[in-house]
């Protein structure tokens, strides 16, 4: 489907460090989640918004990323003379998609912070908006995530930033927006986000979630912050640091996000991604149903167990 927006970053050049030891050799972008590597699911979203232009903005020890997009014309022969056309054709599924959303891939480079690899992608995209999306995220939805942030960026023409309702008590876990408007379809204008407020002070009763559409006038706020650590060397360049600062004087919006939204950056959240994309499945999900049956059976006082 066309789209307003082409492009779209991943920055998949952290540590997962709060994934160790899993993440000590395998990058946390490839983890499974269900049958694929939670990158995979981005890039399918991407694909399904209509993106064409993806930019995975990586850093050493992330090779696994590149080899598993990357087409593999003799394992797809092996697979084939060895009667497994399934299992050659999804190998092969996986390339093509590769190719639909055009992945290109990119060394950070700058100081530390989640705005430095969405700034270095920047300087390939002249001054088109594009979208930001983490790879740890699963989002299930009848709609992809992306194109709900999309169709938000066509009615406002203004960055847009993914929302998700929250409970009070986990406004310490993110960035809280503001809200100064509350328009229809989950459409909010927003004035800046309270980073990780308690839940007497926070602003609302949504979080800011990964999901962003980026225009050049953030670039430009991300361009202030980078020469303004290049001249102290201190701190980190964020992405919501240069969002509070174009909010400052301008219009941005948050579109509150219809679907299930599943974290797999630690530990607990990997486990309850896993879990409910496993249930989810035809195949695997009445298998664990029925496996969850059994272990919540009371052991009988005779069974040893």
């Amino acid at each position: 489907m066309p789209s307003t927006i082409r492009r779209a970053v991943i920055p998949a050049a952290g540590l997962g460090s709060r994934l160790l030891p899993l993440t000590k050799a395998i990058p946390k972008e490839m983890l499974p989640v269900g049958d694929k590597p939670v990158i995979e699911h981005t890039v399918r979203e991407l694909v399904a918004s209509g993106i064409t232009d993806i930019t995975i903005v990586i850093s050493g020890g992330k090779s696994l990323i590149q080899d598993h997009f990357r087409p593999n014309p003799a394992l797809v022969e092996q697979l084939r003379a060895d009667g497994k056309t399934a299992y050659a054709d999804a190998v092969e599924e996986i390339a093509e998609l590769a190719q639909q959303g055009h992945i290109t891939y990119l060394d950070q480079h700058g100081p530390y912070g989640n705005g430095t690899p969405v700034l270095n992608a920047a300087r390939n995209f002249d001054d088109e908006p594009m979208l930001v999306l983490w790879p740890d995220d699963v989002f299930v939805a009848e709609v992809p995530r992306a194109q709900q942030l999309i169709r938000a960026y066509e009615a406002t023409n203004c960055p847009v930033l993914a929302l998700m309702p929250m409970s009070p008590e986990d406004s310490q876990r993110y960035g809280v927006p503001v809200v100064k408007e509350d328009l229809d379809g989950g459409l909010m204008r927003i004035t800046g986000l309270m980073e990780k407020p308690k839940p007497k002070d926070a602003p609302s009763a949504f979080a800011a979630i990964g999901g962003y559409v980026v225009t050049p006038g953030i670039i430009d706020e991300l361009r202030e912050q980078t020469q303004r650590w290049y001249e102290r060397r201190t701190g980190e360049v964020y992405l919501t640091d240069a969002i509070n600062a174009y909010a400052a004087t301008r219009a941005v919006y948050g579109q509150v996000i219809s679907g299930r939204w599943y974290d797999t950056g630690n530990p607990a959240d990997y486990l309850v991604a896993q879990m409910a994309t496993a249930l989810a499945h035809p195949e695997y999900g009445p298998l664990l149903r029925g496996l969850a049956t059994e272990l919540d059976v009371p052991a009988r006082p005779d069974s040893g167990v």
